[in-house]
């Protein structure tokens, strides 16, 4: 059973190569402070790259426990990361009751979850897949307040136009899964045509 306390080597990968990250990609980070503080959160946005993850982890001082699929935990050259890095274990090919259960404690106890409500990476031409249920339904559960973000740009050498921009959290309440998801959609959306205007 997770709790919100994330294992040392997180916060030692985030001081030691957070900085690094930031100079390589030269990233530009808009909206942080929608982020909360305190309180569940749910940190949800488009996915377009393997280190989408840590345009997040660099934006917040809070921990985050990522959702990422079991084949990385399968793989041994990077497991060993995962593991250690407090990511939760999602099998997405079989209803996985240990991963809903796991998000849903960390919520319980005031901690932050990411997801990336597509489930895979965008390959396609279009600016978002279809969003699974997994981010409204935890916040429906947990009362948590999801963040929205969207990512543009490109992963390269000082990058002149990465960029990751947060919209400001809301709750499900009353709404229906299908109502808070296609609200979360949508916020994705808005938030990556504002990115493209500042291009």
């Amino acid at each position: 059973m997770m709790n919100k306390k994330l294992p040392m080597l997180y916060y030692i990968g985030r001081f030691i190569l957070g900085p690094i990250f930031k100079l390589y990609y030269n990233p530009k980070i808009i909206g942080k402070e929608n982020i909360p503080e305190n309180g569940p959160i749910i940190i949800a946005g488009n996915h377009k790259h393997l280190y989408d993850q840590c345009l997040t982890i660099i934006a917040t001082k809070r921990g985050i426990h990522y959702l990422a699929k079991k084949e990385y935990f399968d793989n041994k050259k990077v497991a060993w990361f995962f593991k250690h890095t407090g990511c939760i274990k999602v099998d997405r090919k079989h209803k996985d009751d240990e991963a809903v259960e796991n998000a849903i404690c960390v919520l319980n106890d005031g901690g932050a979850i990411g997801i990336f409500p597509e489930g895979t990476r965008n390959r396609t031409k279009e600016p978002l897949l279809p969003f699974k249920y997994g981010a409204v339904s935890f916040s429906k559960k947990t009362n948590s307040s999801i963040v929205p973000f969207a990512i543009t740009g490109d992963y390269k050498f000082r990058s002149n136009n990465l960029k990751i921009i947060y919209g400001e959290p809301f709750k499900v309440n009353d709404m229906t899964l299908e109502e808070a998801n296609t609200l979360l959609y949508n916020k994705v959306l808005e938030l990556l045509k504002i990115n493209d205007d500042k291009k």
